[in-house]
């Protein structure tokens, strides 16, 4: 069975899961810049996971860091409307607590 995609914000910034606010991609990114983040990023990832001591896991951690501030998901925001980030916040607690408290609870559920 497909697994559901999370509840996205109507402006595409955001995507909710574990109840917060995290930073979509930068939608400006082209496909093959895009492509070489990600990858980037899942090498960091397994390189966190294997690491050996704390030296390696905190090399590995700046190379996750890197990678998502590639990908627009860290760092300056990407749009250019002088919004905020509000990644790491509960939907409720943003200025997108309108939208969250009109989706179904289903939705809701899959931002849980």
């Amino acid at each position: 069975m497909a697994r559901e995609a999370h509840p996205e914000t109507p402006d595409g910034r955001y995507f909710v899961a574990r109840e917060r606010l995290w930073r979509k991609t930068d939608p400006r990114l082209d496909d093959s810049a895009r492509r070489a983040a990600v990858k980037a990023l899942m090498r960091a990832r397994r390189a966190v996971a294997q690491a050996a001591d704390a030296e390696e896991e905190a090399r590995a951690r700046a190379e996750v860091d890197a990678a998502k501030r590639r990908l627009g998901e860290r760092g300056p925001v990407w749009w250019d409307d002088g919004a905020p980030d509000e990644g790491g916040r509960h939907p409720a607690n943003s200025r997108y607590a309108a939208w969250w408290a009109a989706l179904s609870p289903e939705e809701r559920a899959r931002g849980a």
